[in-house]
């Protein structure tokens, strides 16, 4: 069975993967980026080598999620897996279903600094940005992958990505809002272990010291000096420049009140309203 750790891009998806594999599959709890592993990406081309998609459709293999799911789960065992994925369906294709999945952590972040982190990331200026947040059709794919979107992944927007999740009554979730990680990282992170080993009945007791170890671990500062020193796995080429992106940008920095231009802050507020108001960000 699957259980998701999903997001919109850029929301804090890595760092609560970070926090989630130091703790669940190192002795000590101390991070190195290669645990990322541990929780893969879905979906993803290597899942569809032995299904007969064409490669030059851009949502062929959406035909194929459940059957991939249901190969991976052949084994019966719990396995874990980032998504950026609407909960949603293409052509009648469904991303997933009860069979597959027992449960999800959905990590979300305000999009008034969603926007800044997504504009670094992706190289894009802020008109790009919030056309892509805004775009109810939005998908990616690894693009040096030329005629090929075995790699296909469907996001749509900001909201509907979030709502998708958030409103399914197939399987135990839990919403959790990045700044929260950000600002009682201890309490969210001990909060969101306890509902996945309550989710997955696991009957370990709760090791503080381990929790503590992977927190000290992944702090920004400790994660874009190890990038600086090792890179990383995650980090993109630019598409202007012959040189990857830095991954971890400005951090806690990115503070929309003091960098956000305030014609973008009156847009995202009428346009996010409502989810806004209901992730208590207004």
């Amino acid at each position: 069975m699957i259980f998701w750790i999903a997001s919109y891009p850029k929301s804090g998806n890595t760092w609560l993967r970070a926090l989630l594999t130091s703790y669940y599959f190192s002795k000590d709890g101390n991070f190195n980026q290669l645990l990322l592993k541990n929780i893969g990406q879905f979906p993803e081309k290597q899942y569809f080598n032995d299904f007969n998609y064409n490669p030059k459709i851009i949502t062929d293999t959406s035909k194929f999620w459940i059957p991939a799911q249901e190969k991976l789960n052949l084994d019966k065992k719990i396995k874990f897996f980032k998504t950026h994925n609407i909960l949603g369906s293409i052509n009648g294709n469904n991303f997933t279903n009860k069979k597959n999945t027992i449960g999800c952590i959905y990590i979300v972040r305000d999009p008034r600094n969603v926007i800044t982190s997504l504009k670094n990331h992706f190289d894009y200026n802020y008109d790009q940005a919030l056309a892509t947040m805004l775009n109810e059709h939005y998908y990616i794919f690894k693009s040096e992958e030329k005629n090929d979107y075995g790699n296909f992944q469907f996001l749509s927007s900001w909201e509907k990505n979030f709502q998708s999740w958030k409103a399914q009554k197939i399987f135990p979730i839990k919403v959790i809002r990045y700044e929260d990680l950000l600002n009682e990282t201890f309490k969210t992170l001990k909060e969101t272990i306890d509902f996945i080993d309550k989710t997955l009945n696991f009957k370990n007791t709760f090791q503080k010291h381990k929790a503590q170890n992977s927190i000290q671990s992944t702090t920004f500062s400790k994660l874009k000096n190890m990038e600086k020193k090792e890179g990383f796995i995650e980090s993109v080429f630019s598409k202007k420049e012959n040189k990857k992106i830095p991954f971890f940008h400005l951090g806690a920095e990115n503070d929309w009140k003091k960098i956000l231009d305030k014609s973008y802050q009156i847009k995202l507020n009428s346009q996010f309203n409502t989810s806004l108001k209901e992730l208590r960000y207004i």
